[in-house]
């Protein structure tokens, strides 16, 4: 990982970067129910999903979700903190063998009037598959400090 201080007077609306594929597996699968307590017949019954308008096992959205921030973070900024996520959509499903990666892009800035000395970034999260269909949308909110 790469370490770049950036302050909030450095980012520019319309700055965006892309990221590497990462293919799911059904491993990603599993390994995601454990961890979420998520067993949806919808993600690991194959028979069950036969019956299914995709007729196959769709991926969690949440894992969807985690595996797309995952790819973005590639810079370490020690002056800038996640403050969350806003309008995450999960606009179509993503099955196993499919390759996601993720388009990042800045979209707003403003200062933050309550906590002086940082101002508010929001980044807009897109991920998309190996057809280059859309996914998942989300915004990324960043708490980053000021130079002055």
């Amino acid at each position: 990982m790469l370490e770049q201080v950036k302050y909030y007077e450095d980012y520019e609306i319309g700055e965006a970067r892309k990221t590497v594929g990462r293919t799911i597996t059904e491993t990603d699968f599993v390994v995601h129910a454990g961890h979420s307590g998520d067993f949806f017949p919808h993600h690991l019954d194959a028979e069950f999903c036969k019956t299914l308008p995709f007729g196959q096992r769709i991926a969690h959205g949440t894992m969807v979700f985690t595996i797309g921030v995952g790819l973005t973070a590639t810079i370490i900024n020690p002056v800038a903190f996640s403050y969350g996520y806003d309008r995450m959509r999960f606009i179509k499903p993503v099955f196993i063998g499919d390759t996601i990666r993720s388009h990042v892009e800045i979209r707003a800035k403003e200062v933050m009037e309550k906590r002086p000395g940082y101002g508010r970034v929001t980044e807009r999260l897109t991920v998309t598959n190996q057809k280059d269909e859309v996914v998942l949308v989300a915004d990324h909110i960043y708490m980053v400090e000021m130079r002055s």
